[in-house]
């Protein structure tokens, strides 16, 4: 059996440091930029999917937006006109 290893972690005040020293603040300031940039991206791209495939990975599905000038839509949806 293999002796368990201990992880030692730095807190993140030590590893910035580190970072600012090795590339400079300008060059980790960006790139800390850009992987928020990224991940935002990521968490936003569920809104061009449709309600089947929204369903099929546990998501909620989205409410229908019909556009006022899609009649068509309108009329499939079961809308009556009032008499």
């Amino acid at each position: 059996m293999r002796e368990p290893q201990a992880i030692v972690v730095e807190p993140l005040a030590a590893a910035a440091d580190e970072l600012y020293r090795k590339f400079g603040v300008w060059k980790t300031a960006r790139a800390l930029m850009s992987a928020a940039w990224r991940r935002r991206q990521a968490q936003n791209q569920i809104s061009h999917l449709s309600n089947r495939m929204r369903r099929d990975i546990g998501l909620p599905e989205a409410e229908e937006e019909f556009p006022i000038w899609d009649t068509d839509a309108f009329i499939q949806a079961g809308a009556r006109r009032p008499d």
